[in-house]
């Protein structure tokens, strides 16, 4: 099984992500990893923490000669902004963190939570995530996020080739596919942060080149859609998830929602084995199971708990009630989160890859992925 766990505080000295069950002979790539660090710290919105760090990934273990070999790989990006000992404890738990449930349950410190629950910690997920699709992009397959909605505005994404989809993102302060929308949201930003108020929105992945057959029916823990969902609620701030219609399916009678099957011999080369679709109102997963439609996930993140207007609170020794404690913190960093959960779909998709094809070595994935298309051709 592929897997990752994480480690670190938000100021402490590094995070790092160990991934097990990485397979050998991948190719790494570490620009691409850092290339994405990069992106998670940008956006229209973002606080000064991101001006203090410029986080780039150092790969301690599990590669020699620049490919993988099957063994731990430990990535580690290290805090510029390190002072975690120098830091006093907040008194006043600020409403939407996880301050007083956190100092409550462990019966200690205020900081000894929100160092761990801060989004920091995404830092190595991302990390995670980039050398998930150097996976990936072995057997075609690529994951692409994007903004769709922010702060109630509704921006949707714009139907093109991958290449065009990356260079109209490329020229979107926000990561949205519309670009002309980018002064519109930059104003609302800004009005909102000069209120001392935040703001949330919505994010979509899209992951094209899945083959039928990744995920399975046969238990309710290994259902794929089932992995995602889990995997993406995980990301700080987010609050509901979405596959395909997603809500919109509950919505419509059942002839407006599911789709149709064809069969289109000039396709049967491709990954899909020749299935085709008129709609994808299921996203790409039917029983778990992917359906060699693209996957499309969305995902939304409310807005940023920590506010320079705070909301009411208590001071936890007197029991009073006072403002909420404020930390630095950004205005919206719903960009930021378009990368967060691309990377941990990323993931997820790999570690299907995985269970399918094996985990071994990357050639011996190849072999079973070329036997497995070529028998799943004569049915």
């Amino acid at each position: 099984m592929m897997r990752y766990w994480t480690a670190g505080e938000s100021h402490g000295k590094a995070l790092i992500a160990l991934v097990d069950g990485f397979p050998a002979g991948v190719e790494l790539d570490t620009a691409a990893i850092d290339a994405e660090l990069r992106r998670r710290q940008g956006g229209y919105g973002r606080g000064g923490r991101q001006r203090i760090e410029t986080d780039a990934v150092d790969v301690l273990s599990g590669v020699w000669q620049n490919r993988t070999l099957g063994s731990p790989i430990a990535l580690q990006v290290v805090n510029r902004d390190y002072k975690l000992e120098r830091l006093g404890d907040l008194e006043r738990p600020r409403p939407g963190h996880g301050d007083l449930t956190g100092a409550i349950k462990f019966l200690g410190s205020i900081r000894g939570v929100l160092e761990r629950a801060s989004a920091r910690e995404t830092t190595v997920r991302v990390a995670a995530g980039a050398l998930a699709k150097q996976l990936l992009r072995e057997f075609g397959i690529t994951a692409f996020g994007y903004v769709v909605e922010l702060g109630g505005v509704a921006i949707p994404p714009r139907e093109g080739a991958h290449s065009e989809r990356l260079a109209w993102r490329e020229a979107s302060s926000i990561y949205s596919l519309d670009a002309a929308r980018d002064a519109e949201i930059e104003k609302l930003i800004d009005e909102t942060g000069k209120a001392g108020d935040t703001l949330g929105g919505i994010v979509e992945v899209r992951v094209d080149g899945l083959p039928i057959g990744l995920g399975t029916h046969t238990q309710w823990d290994l259902k794929l859609d089932g992995r995602i969902a889990q995997a993406v609620m995980a990301v700080q701030a987010i609050k509901g998830v979405e596959i395909g219609l997603g809500f919109e399916a509950a919505r419509r009678r059942g002839s407006q929602v599911h789709d149709p099957i064809r069969f289109d011999e000039s396709q049967r080369s491709s990954t899909a084995l020749g299935y085709v679709r008129p709609t994808n109102n299921a996203g790409g997963l039917e029983a778990g199971i992917t359906n060699g439609q693209p996957l499309i996930v969305r995902a939304a993140k409310k807005p940023i708990s920590t506010l320079r207007k705070p909301l009411d609170s208590i001071n936890l020794g007197t029991k009073l009630p006072e403002a909420a404690a404020y930390e630095r913190s950004d205005v919206c960093a719903v960009s930021a989160a378009s990368v967060i959960v691309e990377n941990v779909v990323a993931f997820e998709v790999a570690r299907a890859l995985t269970d399918k094809f094996g985990n071994d070595s990357l050639v011996e994935m190849q072999a079973r992925w070329n036997l497995y298309h070529e028998m799943a051709r004569q049915r």
